[in-house]
Parts: structure tokens; sequence; C-alpha cells
């Protein structure tokens, strides 16, 4: 089969690699769309510490079951399927508590290689975190169940009230879908971008108000409910607080570079009563409410797909992405 392999960055090539076969639990996926992502982004660019290269990348995608090892009864062979590339090991101390997304194996038990014809999926995700596609959803619409999990996970434990508001700090695809979900709880949005390009964007998808990033004075409530920091940027996420009124939450989305640090005014924090909250990853709970959201079709999540390039157009994809031309893009073997 043919599969897009990160060599070094900057540097994708179509290479041809045998085809897995799957053993016991496992499922042999023909891909139909994958994804682009600002983490796969980010390993293009410079490299990525949990995506080895050279080696296959890419993990947002949905596709067709063609063979499936010893003990699968939820499918069978031709079903249109969407899933995510990772599940718990449900056997760790995080795992006991429940903290699913904090499995101390989830990272290195991961799947990467969306980018090629077919993918192979072990059983602990094939048991926990593949659904199948209703026909009401296209593949481009499935494969985003992996990124909106993502984003369900950073929502799942606040309890929206009429009439509160949000801001989002960035408006790349990952703060375009929290838009799009916080609009359909309801709330209204505001977002906000350096690039006046992007909240164009933003105000198709149906953003309240946009503006470009500016100075608040500390002694003035800016009114915010909450605030969510979607571009994992050191000076982005110590500005952030500045936008929250009192008693207002912060979600710290976008994930800094390692061994980032950052520093708040701690009066701020103390005295205003300010929730900083970290979201990463998914448990599989959050992976079916976001499988949920996609099937109601109350996200118009094709939206943010900036076009459809064939495999060998990979790299092209890429390109167009780092030099800021586009959202996502689907990548169709």
């Amino acid at each position: 089969m043919r599969a897009g392999i990160l060599v070094k960055p900057g540097v994708i090539e179509l290479r041809e690699i045998e085809v897995p076969k799957p053993s016991q639990g496992e499922l042999l996926v023909k891909i139909k769309a994958a994804l682009t992502c600002g983490t796969d982004l980010k390993a293009f660019r410079r490299g990525h510490p949990v995506i080895p290269m050279p080696g296959p990348f890419g993990h947002e995608f949905s596709g067709i079951v063609t063979e499936l090892g010893r003990g699968i009864t939820r499918f069978k062979k031709g079903d249109a399927i969407m899933a995510v590339h990772s599940a718990p090991c449900l056997a760790c101390r995080y795992c006991r508590k429940e903290l699913y997304n904090l499995c101390e194996n989830i990272m290195h038990t991961k799947i990467l290689g969306a980018f090629a014809e077919y993918i192979l999926l072990p059983p602990y995700i094939a048991r926990q975190n593949v659904f199948h596609k209703p026909q009401n959803l296209s593949f481009e619409e499935a494969a985003f169940l992996e990124p909106l999990s993502c984003v369900v996970h950073g929502m799942e434990s606040l309890h929206f009230k009429k009439n509160e508001n949000a801001l989002i700090i960035g408006s790349g695809p990952v703060g375009l879908l929290h838009l799009l979900l916080l609009k359909e709880k309801g709330v209204q949005v505001t977002v906000m971008d350096k690039h006046a390009s992007k909240l164009k964007v933003a105000t198709k998808l149906g953003a309240d108000h946009v503006l470009l990033p500016e100075i608040q004075n500390l002694n003035h409530d800016p009114g915010y409910d909450y605030v969510f920091e979607c571009t994992g940027m050191r000076e982005v996420w110590e500005a952030s607080v500045n936008y929250v009124r009192r008693g207002g939450t912060v979600i710290l989305f976008g994930g800094c570079k390692s061994g980032t640090t950052v520093t708040y005014d701690t009066e701020r924090l103390h005295y205003d009563e300010i929730t900083l909250k970290g979201a990463f990853h998914y448990t599989p709970a959050d992976v079916r409410n976001a499988y949920k959201v996609l099937c109601s079709k109350n996200l118009n999540v094709s939206w943010l797909l900036s076009g459809r390039l064939p495999l060998k157009q990979t790299q092209k994809a890429f390109e167009k992405l780092s030099k800021g031309i586009g959202i996502k893009y689907a990548i169709i073997p």
C-alpha cells in the first residue's frame, strides 16, 4: 500500500509498504478521508516529540472495514466506520481513578499513519473508540471525530448558563471547532486573532464578535465568563487571564512547547477567584459524546475544510498550511 512517510521536517515521501494483516481483535480499515491538524503541522515544520521520524503520521480519519481479526463481533467487512487513534489501557493508576485521558500508556500506544491507504486498529481501540458511520455523514465529516473529542473534553466539566459568554483566543482549526460547539450550546462567542483574514472566517462560522489582540486594563472587568486559549503560545497563556471576569474560568487548550513556563498575577488569581484549567486529550466518554454531536449534524464541520487533495499531494497540503493558506485539508487516498 502507499503511505505518506514524514522523513524529516519539511519532507513527506510517498512509499510502498506492506498492508498489515489483522490479528486477534484488530480491524484493518481502508482510509476514505484523513484530515490535517495542528499537531501534524508542527511535526512537518519542526518535528514533534510524539511523532517519530522517519515514520507514518496523520491521526484524524474515517474509512471502511476491509478485514477483521478473530473475535470481532461489532463490525463486519464493508462497514463504514469513524474512530480515534488512541484508547486508555484501563489498568494503570489513572485509569483506575477514571482519569482515562491521563492514562500512563495512552501516548505510547496511540497509532499513527492515517495518511495512507490502510490503517490497522489494535484491539484496545477497536473495543472502545470505533463507531459505525451513519449514511448522512460524509467520510470527511466523520474524520472530525478525533479533534472534536478533544474539544468536547475541554468543555465536559463546564456548565453553561443562559446569557453566558466566551472568548476564544486563536482561530485556527481547533479554535473554530470551539466556536461551532459553543454556538451549538447557546453561548455568545467572541473570537480573537491577530490575523484579520482568519477573523472573517470566524464571522462566517457564527462568531457574535471578533477582535484583534489588545491590552486589557486589569482594573476593568472584561466580562467574559470563559476564555479558551487555543494558540499554545506562552505569551497568550499569560495574557488569557486578562480577559476573564471575576470568578471566571480559563481553559488552557493549546499545548505549549515542552519546558515552557508562565507567570501569573497572584492577586488576580486569588482575589478574583480565577480558575485555570488545562485540557488534554479525551476519554472514551468524550469520544462517544463527540460522535453523537457529529451524527446530529448540528455542527457544520465541513465549513472548516479548505480543500481535498490526493494522497500524493500530502506535502502540498502542509506547505499550504505553513504559508497560512487554508484551515484543514482532507487527504483522499
